[in-house]
């Protein structure tokens, strides 16, 4: 087994030339993943891209998702890796071109494989803002269980959103994904594949 290399896509450690990837963000990933930005200047950029580089606190890490081509078309970061509760977060972001082919749920699940499978975690708890209803979909078909929602967590376009919080335990990626990214995701009848 190749824990890195899905289906369609590879992960990789983050690298200078993914500035373009970053550039290729617009505001409605930065609001997915956080808020928007004030406008960067490319040397701010750069300076970001080569902090995430060094070694983070733990286990906490951010991949890059390429092509067989080595085009990059989004990336995935773990963070708040509790490796004495076995848990962890992450977030996952895909560049407008790339949508809608299935790189986001295989970013995931290789994530998944391999903190459950190598690491020793858990549970896996992203969680995502309300008005995000392509993620939510993906989540849900995953297998992801909606444990939680706080209202009025991010004010964006005039109005307050909630953040919904996911959780799947290693028991569950098993039941649902055999324990590895070499299986296939279950998906319910009439699911369609949104990122």
């Amino acid at each position: 087994m190749r824990y890195w290399t899905g289906k369609t896509i590879r992960l990789r450690a983050i690298q200078p030339k993914d500035a373009e990837l970053f550039d290729q963000f617009d505001d409605e990933v930065d609001l997915h993943v956080d808020q928007i930005q004030f406008p960067q200047s490319k040397e701010r950029t750069a300076s970001w891209l080569e902090s995430q580089q060094k070694t983070k606190l733990g286990d906490a890490y951010r991949f890059i998702a390429e092509l067989a081509d080595g085009t990059a078309v989004g990336t995935i970061d773990t963070f708040a890796c509790q490796r004495r509760h076995g848990t962890f977060k992450y977030g996952v972001a895909v560049a407008r071109p790339f949508r809608g082919h299935g790189y986001a749920a295989e970013m995931i699940i290789l994530v998944l494989t391999y903190y459950f499978q190598e690491l020793g975690y858990q549970k896996a708890t992203p969680h995502v803002y309300s008005f995000n209803e392509a993620s939510i979909r993906l989540h849900e078909r995953l297998g992801f269980t909606l444990e939680g929602r706080l209202r009025n967590m991010i004010y964006t376009n005039g109005r307050y959103f909630d953040e919904l919080h996911y959780g799947m335990t290693i028991q569950e990626f098993r039941a649902w994904h055999g324990g590895s990214a070499g299986y296939p995701v279950r998906k319910e009848e009439g699911a369609e594949n949104e990122c």
